[in-house]
């Protein structure tokens, strides 16, 4: 008989105590704590696949260590190839989390489907195979090379997996699966410790990357204990209101590449589309120029973007003035009103202020600050700024206009999609040169270099 044992554990962090307690030490959350029973597992009981030999390890010289090169699969998307660093890597695990509905298990199938020369497992703990089936003739995407498995069991999953032996994995997901060895109902922080370990260790031995769908929180944090997030080798992001078509994919965690690399989708009918240039949907095509907008350059990664920058100014009906933005710092938009004020000479503090960035998008360039201040002089003014301009420079507490990184980048890209003059810091100049772009950079230093050039 296996030695019975009960355990409490913290909802919110997955800590574990021996006994209850009301404040979790960890986390400092209150009444967090439930008991579960962990049944340990008997030697003789088999895990539904074949353990690798234990060899005894030794430490190596770093020098003596044989170096390999990074071999990636190389996947039919090319927005998740980028997020992911270029493909997957082999054997590594990849957590998928986002919003009920948001389209991750839409994007799962849809990868799983454009597979056609490896072999793909698509495991579903939540849909029926039918249910599946539907979803992929919606897509129009045939494979022979896709399977469906609607099992919970991770005993019966292994021996599926086992006899089918796939190239890659998915499962829909990690808070569906229970494992017989753990005496807790499915989706309880020790069943999804477990079955992710379990998941993890095949991924490890066999060289198979695995995929994970995971829930998350009412806060947007991913469900269960946060060791999760610390066992697995990468972690994604899917974003985006479901009232929009766009959605947005970002790296949490990368082991194997950059975490400040963005991919974009737009949600259609048939599945979701890659936008491989999202500078056009985020910038809004207009007759004429309105007061209140500017185009910032922006980096996510190694991405440029050009992205609308709105702003209303208007006198404050109430007593205290309100300081709103959608998709920006709050914290910063006070900080650049606070710099017009001061440095520059405008009275902004009767007034309201509200910036959106287009498109639903959150940013955290710092090149956005030039374009976030000439919008709200553009809105308090009421003097539109020329729709072929753009700005790429951040603004210091002194009212300096300093520089940024990749210049050379985002002047290409605003030149790629039309814009004539571009505006950045002139320390941003230093070994570059106009005479290789076809569009007119100014260069400028302090805030009134830029107020003076756009309305005189």
């Amino acid at each position: 008989m296996s030695k019975i044992k009960t355990t409490y554990f913290c909802q919110n962090c997955g800590a574990q105590s021996g006994k209850w307690i009301g404040k979790c030490p960890s986390c400092n959350e209150w009444n967090t704590y439930v008991e579960e029973v962990i049944q340990k597992e008997d030697k003789h009981i088999s895990s539904g696949r074949s353990n690798s030999t234990q060899r005894a390890t030794k430490p190596l010289k770093i020098s003596e260590i044989e170096q390999s090169g990074e071999i990636r699969i190389t996947l039919p998307d090319k927005e998740l190839n980028r997020v992911l660093g270029g493909g997957v890597v082999p054997g590594s695990v990849v957590l998928f989390g986002g919003e009920p509905g948001i389209g991750k298990s839409t994007l799962m199938l849809q990868i799983a489907l454009q597979q056609k020369k490896i072999k793909t497992l698509y495991i579903s703990g939540e849909e029926s195979e039918q249910q599946i089936r539907m979803r992929a003739d919606r897509m129009g995407i045939k494979n022979d090379e896709c399977y469906i498995l609607s099992e919970t069991s991770m005993q019966n999953i292994f021996k599926q997996i086992e006899i089918l032996e796939p190239n890659l994995v998915i499962v829909d997901s990690i808070q569906t699966m229970y494992s017989a060895h753990i005496e807790s109902s499915a989706g309880s922080i020790s069943q999804v410790r477990e079955c992710t370990a379990e998941l993890l260790r095949f991924a490890k031995e066999s060289s198979t990357p695995v995929f994970l769908i995971g829930h998350i929180t009412k806060d947007g944090m991913l469900a269960g204990p946060k060791v999760l997030e610390h066992m697995v080798d990468t972690v994604l992001q899917f974003e985006g209101d479901r009232n929009h078509i766009y959605r947005l994919l970002r790296t949490l965690k990368n082991r194997f590449g950059s975490t400040n690399e963005l991919g974009i989708y737009e949600m259609t009918g048939a599945g979701l589309r890659e936008v491989s240039n999202p500078s056009e949907i985020l910038i809004t095509a207009r007759e004429e120029p309105v007061s209140g907008v500017a185009i910032a350059t922006m980096m996510e990664g190694i991405r440029p973007m050009l992205i609308e920058i709105q702003t209303l100014v208007s006198s404050a009906v109430y007593g205290t003035p309100q300081r709103t933005a959608t998709g920006f710092d709050t914290k910063r938009l006070s900080m650049l009103l606070a710099v017009l004020e001061k440095r520059c000479g405008f009275k902004l503090a009767a007034k309201d202020v509200f910036l959106n960035i287009a498109g639903g998008i959150k940013v955290e360039d710092p090149a956005l600050d030039l374009a976030v201040i000439c919008a709200v002089l553009s809105s308090s003014e009421d003097i539109p700024i020329s729709q072929k301009f753009c700005f790429s420079a951040e603004v210091g507490l002194s009212g300096e206009i300093r520089p940024v990184s990749r210049i050379e980048t985002r002047i290409s890209e605003a030149e790629k999609l039309g814009f004539e003059n571009i505006f950045i810091s002139k320390y941003n100049t230093k070994g570059l040169n106009p005479k290789n772009f076809g569009i007119k950079i100014s260069a400028v230093g302090k805030v009134e270099d830029v107020f003076r050039a756009l309305f005189g």
